[in-house]
């Protein structure tokens, strides 16, 4: 049964666009990894769809993600008053926002964003991958005409990745973390609203995460080495 007209508008769809493209929802859920009763309850109108759920559903149907929220019901349409309230958000509250609303599974999409930055970390030590970081940071720093933690700590991680003295494992760390930004990959698309930018974000938090947990590792060695001296 379904609850309202917006899921009964993206079961129209979805059923729409399994019958175009010759596929079950079986088959559907070996592409997506999402398990073929979810999909089943979502396309009744027995279980609300998630932005995970949808963006997997438009990556392997060929359409667009934006598509697709529309029929659930989604805004799309308010994409600078997503990147005017939330990129003020700390990263220490990502979390507690997500689980606020609901929407998504914050582990899943934490491991989709990991998946992500764990691709971009060679590339950012390839001569393409360092030049496309510093010629166009700036300028997407610049387009978002926004400041905050978020945006502080690509500023600060920026900066170290420009630093001569940084090892390699720390600038590929942190240089994923740029191309993710600098790349729009947007497991979460940026004009969801309320929440668009919040995935550059857990980017963001897991290489702030990583550094930390080196600078300690680093410190614990330092230490232990002089008290063996």
């Amino acid at each position: 049964m379904y609850e309202n007209n917006e899921d009964q508008d993206l079961s129209i769809t979805l059923k729409q666009l399994l019958k175009e493209r010759s596929l079950s929802m079986r088959k559907l859920s070996s592409l997506t990894g999402i398990d073929t009763a979810t999909i089943s309850r979502i396309i009744s109108g027995k279980q609300k769809a998630k932005l995970d759920h949808l963006h997997l559903f438009a990556m392997h149907l060929g359409i667009s993600s934006e598509q697709l929220f529309q029929a659930a019901g989604f805004n799309t349409s308010t994409r600078q008053v997503a990147r005017h309230s939330d990129i003020h958000a700390s990263v220490d509250s990502i979390e507690e926002v997500l689980h606020t609303y609901n929407l998504f599974d914050y582990q899943f999409t934490t491991e989709l964003v990991q998946k992500e930055l764990n691709k971009y970390e060679q590339y950012a030590l390839t001569e393409e991958g360092n030049q496309l970081i510093l010629d166009t940071f700036q300028t997407k720093i610049e387009s978002m005409n926004s400041a905050g933690p978020f945006i502080d700590q690509l500023r600060h991680m920026y900066e170290l990745f420009g630093d001569s003295g940084i090892t390699l494992e720390r600038r590929a760390i942190i240089g994923s973390a740029l191309l993710y930004f600098i790349l729009s990959t947007d497991i979460i698309p940026d004009y969801v609203f309320p929440i668009g930018y919040l995935d550059d974000a857990i980017a963001v938090q897991i290489v702030s995460d990583r550094l930390s947990l080196m600078e300690t590792k680093a410190q614990s060695e330092e230490i232990k080495k002089s008290q063996d001296t």
